[in-house]
């Protein structure tokens, strides 16, 4: 499991023995903090976009500031150890910004997916992905999951 967090550097490296493979690369990120049956069916169906599915991870400060106080609820080294532990995921790499373009642009994978709340003009890299030749998609989600609604339904329980 530990060889599939890697480096940016490493797998870039990797990107290009795929490439030469012809393997389809999908890529996706999130903070993927509390998992629950939306991120399985999520990352499924990203996968089966192709043959090699690429997590980008926000760090733990990337979140605070996207997420706001207290979060993210588990840490970069759980969320990161669980993801490695799904069988979709094939690597996982980790991202300090706020956003994933620095990945996208260094990665250039065939698919970029993201969830169905997002538009095709509103993905970040959609536009360096297509321009490099290659599909932007987004997925639908599986009704009723979210992690903020559980962060919620926890507090409520603590109240």
């Amino acid at each position: 499991m530990e060889d599939s967090l890697l480096a940016l550097e490493k797998l870039c490296q990797q990107r290009k023995i795929w490439k030469e493979q012809g393997k389809r690369v999908v890529f996706t990120n999130g903070c993927f903090d509390l998992l629950h049956p939306g991120h399985i069916a999520y990352l499924q169906d990203a996968k089966a976009l192709g043959d090699i599915l690429i997590i980008g991870l926000n760090d733990d400060a990337s979140i605070g500031r996207l997420k706001g106080n207290g979060r993210p609820i588990n840490s970069l080294k759980d969320r990161a150890m669980m993801l490695m532990a799904l069988k979709p995921v094939d690597k996982v790499v980790v991202f300090s910004e706020d956003t994933p373009l620095n990945l996208i642009s260094a990665l250039l994978p065939d698919v970029l997916v993201k969830g169905g709340d997002y538009t095709i003009d509103n993905i970040v890299g959609a536009d360096v992905v297509q321009a490099a030749g290659g599909e932007v998609t987004t997925i639908a989600f599986l009704d009723g999951y979210s992690s903020t609604r559980l962060i919620q339904k926890i507090i409520a329980l603590d109240a």
